[in-house]
């Protein structure tokens, strides 16, 4: 290792390069600051190269498979129905290398600095970037760390081996598994258990007591769907071990009835639980402030309890979601050049990709209830709207939760095609404390999935036009 002699002297270093980071320094430039960009590994981070895009090309393929007896009923395409598992692979390739590109791209239109390499504080105003034999040393004003998570195996777990796969190693594999066993039920999990039941997998979920994350109705319907596309549910009360052999993996674990069960499955995906990225870079020793989880603290600013030092996206507590950090690099920059900033996760959107996809935004019917509030409750079935019948798209629904007594929606919840990209005014409404009358008066383009939005809104006064009458809660 060859120590250079002199430190330069930057005025804003981002540590890692994923959409946190990333993000961080393209607005950065924006407001006008030299940015400087350190990254290890590639550009894009676990989401771009392995995690939310390869995953997100997965379930897009699986939808446009699951639509072939429709396609067929239109007559479009074939039976055979035959999925060509190595162009897809080819696919997700190209699709992750244009998308990588373009991040390239836009850092160097931005004029930001890239370097390679691995970062390491050496004070609280100086890192170290190791390349190989190089070994530069850099002083700085601010530095933002965005370096992320990692998997690690849940509790009492072995260490995995070749079947039993981590998000970023099952959107690898060469071919689609005999019999994926997924343990777990986070939207990682279900999109798993969904994408690959339609690609042609034999598929076994393992859930824990708690059940589906969402609205009890939304995961009523999450699991008729799943019994409807053959994909066998078990509730894990206690895990017990797993097995690995040459040929197979297996599980074993208590069921909700006190029984000791075994499932035996060619891989085991696991979702499990993540750790920050932070025990190479050395900060523990300065005495920064950290959960006992080991997350960076940080204030409303994203700015630690070391003034020179940031945290945004995994570093820091909260859900470990792409969102959430490139929300926090952006207000991380803002506050440096002195504008004011929040970050608020109140009405942050939980998605999911499965077939239909899943959007939950705001108070379920449970928690409201929890906390007392007085609520009116709808429910659209999509089966009554025109565009879901012309798509063969009818499975799901679309649930509101309404304050009845200001009439301000409380939450927002959908199963069903274009849950997704809906969400989007969900969160909307919910940031500006719509009301009732906010959604019934704006005209809703027909024929379309969003007119479900204006019946479950009139539904909650008994007047969606397409649904049956029903007693209102």
């Amino acid at each position: 290792m060859v120590v250079g002699e002199i430190s330069q002297e930057r005025k804003l270093i981002i540590i890692g390069g994923g959409p946190g980071g990333y993000s961080a320094a393209i607005r950065a430039a924006q407001l006008g600051l030299s940015v400087t960009l350190i990254e290890q590994a590639d550009m894009g981070g676990v989401c771009l190269n392995e995690g939310c895009i390869p995953s997100k090309v997965y379930t897009h393929v699986a939808a446009k498979r699951s639509e072939a007896a429709h396609l067929q009923e239109l007559g479009i395409g074939s039976s055979d129905n035959l999925l060509d598992f190595q162009k897809l692979s080819a696919y997700k390739a190209k699709v992750i290398h244009q998308l990588r590109s373009g991040v390239e791209s836009l850092c160097k239109v931005n004029k930001i600095e890239l370097i390679r390499g691995k970062a390491t504080f050496l004070a609280v105003d100086k890192i170290g970037v190791e390349k190989g034999h190089q070994f530069d040393i850099f002083e700085f004003e601010q530095v933002i760390i965005a370096t992320g998570s990692s998997p690690i195996l849940p509790t009492k777990m072995k260490e995995n081996g070749k079947r039993t796969l981590f998000p970023h190693e099952l959107f690898k594999l060469e071919e689609i598994p005999k019999h994926l066993i997924v343990r777990g039920q986070d939207y990682i999990a279900l999109e798993a258990a969904s994408s690959f039941a339609a690609l042609g997998a034999k598929v076994s979920i393992v859930i824990d007591d708690k059940g589906f994350p969402f609205d009890e109705s939304i995961n009523k319907e999450l699991l008729r769907v799943f019994k409807k596309r053959k994909i066998n549910v078990h509730k894990e009360m206690e895990f017990v071990s797993t097995n690995e052999t040459d040929d197979e993996i297996s599980i074993t674990f208590l069921t909700d009835k006190n029984e000791e069960e075994t499932i035996h499955g060619s891989h085991l995906f696991v979702s499990g639980t993540r750790k920050p990225n932070l025990d190479s870079l050395g900060i523990s020793r300065f005495q920064i402030e950290q959960t006992v989880e080991g997350f960076i603290k940080i204030d409303g600013n994203m700015q630690s309890s070391i003034p020179s030092i940031y945290a945004i996206g995994d570093v820091t507590e909260g859900p470990m979601l792409a969102v959430k950090a490139i929300k926090q690099g952006k207000a991380a920059v803002s506050s440096i050049v002195g504008e004011k900033t929040e970050v608020d996760l109140t009405f942050m959107p939980v998605v999911a990709h499965t077939i239909p996809p899943v959007a939950s935004v705001g108070l379920t019917e449970q928690s409201a209830r929890e906390i007392g509030l007085s609520i009116r409750v709808s429910q659209f079935a999509l089966g009554g709207n025109g565009y879901a019948t012309i798509t063969g798209k009818k499975d799901g629904f679309i649930k509101v939760i309404s304050d009845s007594t200001t009439e301000i929606i409380q939450g927002i919840h959908m199963i069903g095609e274009g849950a997704v990209e809906m969400s989007g005014s969900f969160v909307q409404l919910l940031e500006m404390a719509a009301k009732e009358e906010d959604i019934k008066f704006p005209h809703y383009a027909h024929p379309g999935f969003n007119e479900g939005l204006l019946e479950v809104v009139e539904g909650l006064i008994g007047q969606a036009i397409h649904a049956k009458p029903y007693k209102n809660s």
